[in-house]
């Protein structure tokens, strides 16, 4: 079960937007609208991907008042992750 938990991360993190969206994560907390502001894409498609990243376990989320604002669950093993890749 493990090695498919760590799989499932693994190919979250293999989409150019997933992973860019985990780096800006990596500074901290960010609502919806500010992760969809980095990108040219809709905000469904920005809810796609963080959906994958939050069934993953990479990230989870608070609500603010109708934002939801996303953080990642464990920075310190994304952190190295994403430096084990650079």
């Amino acid at each position: 079960m493990e090695r498919e938990k760590q799989a499932q991360i693994f190919k979250a993190l293999a989409h150019p937007t997933r992973l860019i969206i985990v780096e800006k994560l990596l500074e901290g907390e960010r609502c919806v609208n500010d992760i969809k502001d980095l990108f040219d894409a809709s905000q469904p498609n920005i809810s796609q991907h963080l959906n994958i990243l939050k069934y993953s376990g990479i990230v989870d989320f608070r609500k603010k008042g109708n934002l939801r604002c996303y953080f990642l669950k464990d920075s310190k093993k994304l952190e190295k992750i994403i430096q084990a890749i650079k």
